[in-house]
Formats: structure tokens, sequence, C-alpha cells
């Protein structure tokens, strides 16, 4: 409803992981690079965590639009799975007939084989894609180390992604998991924005979605990252929420009491005070004290002297 006062073509900031709104930080830029990088060696695993709402899941589709035309991608959003219903979803998302009726880890290891090497043979590659990746079960990671067993002389068949959230670093430390560990080639944390980021992105998602004038005042914008910690989906929220506010108040322009309020709508308020406490200062008392102790040590110094 605000998107022709405005100016807007469509919504800058819907929460949908939408590649083409892919803002390129340098911490983006580092994780893509690394995500291509290690998809590129003939390792088993490739590792990218960080924070909810960091952009993981935006960066893994931007990847996924530079891949080669041969390669086979099968994505796994719902990981929380056995170790048989994970094969199984993989012979699913490769579209890879097996008996669903008899099947086993053997019999489902089997046609993986078979495929991957097929896929291998006619000059292919094959990708396994993994999104909230914490939630594996140890011994369901352990058997997709087993599946990265599957190579020739030259390199793995099967690349593994492994995308999630901190956890899952403190999940891959664990002792039973230190093979796995030592079969990541590429790994990167995305960290949240820094506040002259969250300015540049809020600023390249208005410009995607047809605008360029200065709808958020740079007070907003620098109150949108103290609320939300600098972390993209809560930016988004909080954005939208300021732009259907500035609509209904007939305001051309978004100030930062906009942006308090429609924090204040859309955030958790443990979050928002989370974010929001003011910087600790020093007690008057205690510059005074620090100056009497520095004159006393004075003193004494010239007394001895």
């Amino acid at each position: 409803m605000y998107l022709s006062y405005f100016g807007l073509h469509e919504k800058p900031f819907s929460i949908s992981p939408n590649p083409h709104y892919l803002f390129l930080s340098e911490r983006h830029k580092e994780a893509l690079a690394h995500l291509t990088y290690g998809l590129g060696e003939d390792g088993g695993f490739v590792l990218l965590t960080g924070e909810v709402g960091t952009g993981k899941t935006t960066i893994t589709r931007s990847m996924l639009e530079k891949l080669p035309e041969n390669t086979q991608v099968a994505m796994i959003h719902n990981p929380a799975l056995s170790e048989l219903e994970l094969l199984a979803s993989i012979c699913d998302e490769l579209k890879i007939n097996y008996d669903a009726q008899n099947a086993s880890l053997k019999s489902l290891t089997d046609v993986i084989k078979k495929h991957l090497e097929a896929n291998n043979k006619a000059g292919g590659h094959t990708i396994l894609i993994i999104d909230e990746a914490q939630l594996l079960a140890p011994d369901v990671l352990e058997q997709l180390r087993l599946l990265t067993n599957i190579e020739t002389d030259h390199k793995k068949l099967l690349q593994i992604v492994l995308v999630g959230q901190p956890e899952l670093q403190v999940l891959l430390k664990r002792n039973e998991l230190r093979q796995l560990a030592q079969r990541i080639t590429a790994r990167y944390h995305l960290l949240p924005l820094t506040q002259g980021q969250t300015v540049a992105y809020i600023k390249h998602r208005l410009h995607i979605a047809g605008c360029d004038k200065g709808i958020f005042s740079l007070e907003a914008m620098q109150s949108v990252h103290q609320l939300t910690g600098g972390v993209p989906r809560l930016m988004n929220l909080v954005c939208e929420r300021a732009l259907v506010g500035a609509f209904a108040k007939q305001q051309l322009t978004i100030d930062s009491e906009i942006i308090k309020k429609s924090a204040q709508e859309s955030l958790p308020p443990d979050f928002i005070a989370a974010n929001n406490t003011p910087p600790k200062t020093v007690p008057y008392w205690l510059y005074c004290s620090a100056f009497v102790a520095l004159f006393a040590a004075g003193l004494g110094l010239s007394f001895i002297l």
C-alpha cells in the first residue's frame, strides 16, 4: 500500500532470501568467496555458519546461481532426519530411483554411489547443501562423511556444504566427528553488519526496489543498526514496519522516532533492551580518586628524588 507513495516498484525489505537483493558487504563477499573456493577444491565439506538472520541462506542461493550448468544440486532444508531418511532425501533430490519398501543404508548408499559415478563419468559435479545443519545428529554427520569416501583417484564425487548456526561449530568439535572436521576445506563465520554497512544496506535495498530518494534519515539508519545489532533479517522487519508507519502518518522522511516505534512493534522486547543499552560511563568519583592517587604518587616520587 505504501509502494507508490514512496516511488517503489516492490517491497524493498522482504525477509525472503532473494539473491537479487543480496548486499555484498566485505563480510558477505568473503563468505561467498570462501564457499566458491571450497567447492573448487577436491575436499568433501564446506562450512558456513552465522547467527540467525545474518544472510546465510541468501548467500547460499547466490552461490547456486554461479555454479556451472553441469552441476547437480541436492538441497536439504530440514535435516532433523535419521541416517536412512537423509539418504532417502538425497535420492529424492537427485531423482535417484530406489526401492522405498526395502530401503536400507547399504541399498541407498549403493544407488547414490552408482549415480555419483555416472554423473562424474558424464563430466558433471554433484553438490549436497544442508541448511540448518546444526540440527544434524552426530551419527547422521558420520554417515555424510562416509558418502564423501565415494571418490576417484583425483577427487571426491560428492561435495557437501553445511550451513548452520554457531552451534554447528560446537557440534563439529566432538571427538567422534574429528575425521569429518579434518575434511572441511573452507569455513567462514558470518557476522552482523557494522553501522556503516547498515546504512549502505538500507540504501542498496531501496535502490534495487526503484527508489534513490533519502527516505530514511541518517539518524534513522543509525537507530536501525543500534536496535537490531546489524542483523539483516531484523533490519528488514524494522524498516518494513517503518515504511508502513511513515505512510500512515503521510510522512515522506523516516526519522529515528519512527524507527524506535517500529522496533517496539516488530522486535522482541528483550532483544531491543539488549541492543539499546547505553554505554557504561565511569562515575565522577572514580575520576577524582584516580587523580588523587596520581597526585600522591607524584609527590612521593618528588620526595625520593
